[in-house]
């Protein structure tokens, strides 16, 4: 759209389904070059993407071309079909219901970025869910902890 500028800096986090660690390091590469690719289809630019074998961090320059939900609905979609096409797991691969995003101004990008690429050193200190409700509790957002990402139990 003519005369329109934005600079949209969303981090994105999706778990897997019951947060299995299914997510393995033999083709962890691929996928995320499998949803950075699908990101750039729908015009937006990946960041950095990174994460652990049960969840996903991804910071992208968002275009508002697209619904943030819409844009997530189909990366999950079409993500876990490219898993189970390529039989990466025993049994039937999905993402949990839901995600995280956040957003960030140009100049905390290269914060956000490290803290991606930093992902395993910072899983020895914090959980995923620790991890996942200090970012809802710095962004100020209400949450209903039923609703938080669950393992299985």
């Amino acid at each position: 759209m003519a005369n329109t500028y934005t600079q949209i800096h969303i981090q994105a986090v999706f778990a897997v389904q019951n947060r299995i660690s299914l997510i393995q390091s033999t083709w962890e590469d691929e996928l995320y070059k499998y949803i950075s690719s699908m990101v750039a289809k729908y015009d937006h630019k990946v960041l950095q993407i990174n994460g652990m074998p049960d969840h996903v961090h991804l910071l992208m320059g968002f275009r508002p071309t697209q619904a943030l939900s819409e844009l997530m609905k189909e990366l999950k979609e079409d993500s876990s079909k490219w898993i189970n096409t390529r039989g990466f797991v025993n049994g039937k691969f999905s993402w949990q219901a839901g995600y995280g995003a956040f957003s960030y101004s140009k100049d905390q990008v290269p914060r956000v970025i490290r803290y991606i690429q930093n992902q395993e050193d910072h899983h020895k200190r914090q959980s995923f869910l620790e991890e996942y409700e200090e970012l809802l509790k710095i962004h100020e957002i209400e949450y209903d902890q039923r609703y938080i990402f669950k393992s299985i139990e």
